[in-house]
């Protein structure tokens, strides 16, 4: 059995063979020369970043759109720049106000001291980006990062070579090389990456891939925020309109091809409204999809395996008894060689069906009935918890019930996907969804060490009760012991 001794030998080998060690180790000495960063320096970084990256907004867009075949320009101009550029200016609107030590409140066991909480950045923070929003969800932990008073080092999805390049483009145009770095590369990369010691680690991205992150952070107890996915549920009451429901749910899921770990999994919906539900989503579609072909609204299955990873999950729910019905507005079918699914629901679905098994990541919704509320909570309650959840429904007295029943990385109410770019929300997931939450002030503090400090008086409580003790202070603690 190795020793401890030999174990920590054999951990250190790992990190000198490393070949992202240098950049890290960079880094980390310009965060211990230049010690904690000024307020007006993180402001002047998040102004940095938001210059360049408006002055590669046009190179976004089109690096996106070549990495995925075709993506709707409007849906990468409001999830990659606008969503980013506003989590920037809410940061620099409120960072002074974040960055001042927080009272922790009085104690009677200190009456006379002060308690605070002072935020301290941790240091160099590892980021790793996935390709669905590939730019928002890689440059949003960097400004909670810097807003906190870190460096960083980014690891890029390759499954995005192109738009890899640009965000490379923008922190080589925001940052010097020893603020905040890119790396670029594949499953080996990205596993010397995981291996760094980072003061902080998050990772968005599947579950399986999540599991695997965290195992090679466990080697140096690096903290770390893993924003997975999910099967995210969603339940339609007896009474809401189903026009706005489906109009909602259909956006929901057809936005970014369906390829958004919080998008709507599988829907819920009475018996009796089953199939007025279908006829409600062909004509959300009908409205915003007239045409599935060469249609610039659309965004494509982001590579031919994904693709054909959906028409498995189609397949095999079809063979074992699903009814697929495909929302094609126009009817006409989609030219040879474009990844664009129509939005495909799935009646009659059953656990058994890898759709029901899997996180779907595309445009299949699978629809399930039920008879009573209590039903699909129990459904819930026995499936790993979901990033997101919901509930359409008028009656606040139903919405509490499930909201309090349930367990889930976040919900919406009436609507789907849009919790999410509320800056004054956490983001994050529970159990196999995620660990850990940031935006806004949650990531400033997620990327922060809150270091806890004691001011004590020259009088306290404490002094009395040193030694020698005597029967004086046996009296104090049986008061005490009553009083508490």
């Amino acid at each position: 059995m190795n020793s401890p001794n030999r174990l920590a030998l054999a951990s250190a080998q790992v990190q000198q063979d490393n070949p992202l060690l240098p950049q890290f180790e960079a880094l980390r000495a310009a965060f211990l020369r230049a010690g904690p960063t000024t307020y007006e320096q993180r402001i002047d970084s998040l102004k940095r970043l938001r210059q360049a990256i408006v002055d590669h907004h046009e190179q976004i867009l089109d690096a996106v759109n070549a990495d995925f075949g075709h993506r709707s320009r409007h849906e990468t101009f409001f999830a990659d720049v606008i969503g980013l550029l506003g989590e920037i200016r809410h940061t620099r609107k409120h960072l002074k106000k974040w960055m001042r030590p927080r009272r922790a409140g009085w104690s009677p066991q200190f009456p006379l001291a002060k308690a605070r909480i002072h935020y301290q950045p941790r240091g160099v923070i590892g980021i790793i980006g996935p390709w669905n929003v590939p730019v928002l969800l890689t440059l949003s932990p960097l400004v909670g990062a810097i807003a906190a008073g870190n460096r960083a080092l980014i690891k890029t999805s390759e499954f995005c070579p192109r738009t890899a390049e640009v965000v490379t483009a923008i922190v080589g145009q925001a940052f010097a090389p020893d603020e905040v770095a890119v790396v670029n590369g594949g499953a080996e990369v990205a596993g010397h990456f995981s291996a760094l010691p980072f003061d902080h680690l998050i990772f968005t991205g599947s579950t399986q891939i999540g599991r695997i992150v965290m195992r090679a952070a466990s080697e140096n107890l690096t903290p770390v925020t893993l924003e997975l996915g999910g099967k995210s549920p969603t339940i339609i009451s007896d009474d809401y309109p189903l026009d706005i429901a489906a109009g909602r749910i259909a956006q929901g899921k057809m936005l970014n091809g369906g390829q958004a770990c919080i998008a709507p999994d599988y829907v819920f919906v009475p018996t009796g409204r089953r199939d007025q539900l279908v006829e409600a989503l062909a004509v959300a579609v009908q409205k915003s999809y007239p045409t599935l072909a060469g249609n610039p609204d659309l965004t494509w299955i982001v590579n031919d395996r994904h693709y054909q990873r959906l028409q498995a999950h189609i397949a095999d729910a079809q063979a074992k008894g699903a009814q697929v019905v495909q929302l094609n507005a126009g009817g006409a079918p989609v030219p040879a060689g474009e990844r664009v699914l129509p939005l495909t629901v799935l009646l009659g679905v059953t656990d058994d069906m890898s759709v029901m098994q899997e996180e779907i990541f595309g445009p299949l919704l699978p629809v399930k009935t039920y008879d009573d509320l209590a039903e699909v909570i129990s459904y819930v309650n026995s499936h790993p918890r979901p990033l997101a959840l919901y509930h359409f429904d008028d009656n606040a007295g139903r919405t509490e019930r499930v909201l309090e029943q349930t367990v889930s990385g976040g919900a919406c109410v009436n609507d789907v996907l849009f919790h999410v770019a509320h800056e004054g929300l956490p983001f994050g997931g529970v159990g196999p969804s995620g660990i850990g939450r940031y935006h806004g002030f949650d990531g400033f503090v997620t990327f922060s060490h809150q270091k806890s400090v004691l001011y004590q008086s020259r009088w306290s409580v404490q002094s009395l009760i040193r030694p020698p003790y005597g029967p004086g202070l046996e009296r104090v603690m049986r008061l005490a012991l009553r009083w508490l």
